[in-house]
């Protein structure tokens, strides 16, 4: 199907527009930009140069999609931002493209970013995640699949946040958040997040087997290094288990109330 794109919209000839799209009246979108077949773009939205957008997205009012870096190290270098499919994204979000010459800001699949969320520079999300009303995620962030920022949390930059993981309402944070687990409020282990993991057919035992390694993590008095080689020696290993292991072992900003020795 033909796309609709409203003559009150503004539309660069050079920007390439997919089938099915429509483009409702007061949206801005710039010359480098690529938008694929199904996308809604409501009023009132930005689409700025160096964004690759896939399939089916929806782009709410007042949103701003491969906005400049905000980050002094940028020098108006070109850069992407990339959307993949089936994302929702609400009124004003504001995603940032990348600072440097091959850099990109990528979003996944069939993420839901809820009002006012802002993702930086260089950040990587991958699918299924969802970001609460004025969440800020700094930049040279990683977020893995399945991820749930409630409202107004902040993650600081160059930190990760693994599979699965869950932070609460007004969390602000500076450390790496491990796979499957609850971040509270205050920046503890709140415990394994056991409604995700069910939800995505992990087995009880496999779930037993993470609380387990969490245990390991957060109650005992090891470094981390030695905590590692406790959960290697004492867990049972498997997919999610060998994820926790990597995470653990590559995490350069700490981990959550733990610290690295």
């Amino acid at each position: 199907m033909a796309s609709e794109i409203s003559p009150k919209a503004e539309v660069s000839p050079k920007a390439k527009i997919g089938d099915n799209v429509k483009i409702f009246p007061f949206a801005y979108i710039e010359d480098d930009v690529e938008i694929g077949d199904g996308c809604i773009i409501f009023p009132f939205v930005s689409i700025c140069s160096g964004t690759r957008m896939g399939k089916r997205n929806k782009v709410h009012q007042g949103a701003v999609i491969g906005a400049l870096p905000q980050d002094f190290e940028f020098r108006g270098e070109k850069s992407e931002c990339i959307i993949g499919d089936g994302n929702v994204i609400r009124e004003n979000v504001v995603i940032n493209r990348a600072t440097h010459t091959g850099g990109q800001t990528v979003i996944g699949n069939e993420n839901v970013l809820m009002e006012g969320a802002h993702i930086s520079h260089d950040t990587k999300v991958g699918n299924c995640c969802v970001f609460g009303y004025g969440t800020k995620i700094a930049g040279d962030c990683i977020i893995e699949d399945y991820v749930i920022f409630s409202s107004s949390v902040i993650e600081n930059a160059k930190t990760r946040v693994g599979e699965g993981a869950m932070i609460q309402a007004g969390t602000t944070f500076s450390e790496d958040i491990p796979p499957y687990i609850i971040a509270t409020k205050k920046g503890l282990y709140g415990g394994v997040n056991f409604a995700v993991g069910r939800q995505h057919g992990v087995d009880e035992k496999v779930l037993k087997h993470i609380a387990n390694a969490y245990r390991l993590v957060f109650n005992g008095s090891s470094s981390l290094f030695d905590t590692i080689l406790q959960i290697e020696e004492q867990v049972p290993s498997g997919p999610q288990i060998d994820h926790i292991v990597d995470f653990l072992k590559t995490t350069q900003a700490g981990i959550l109330s733990k610290k690295v020795y």
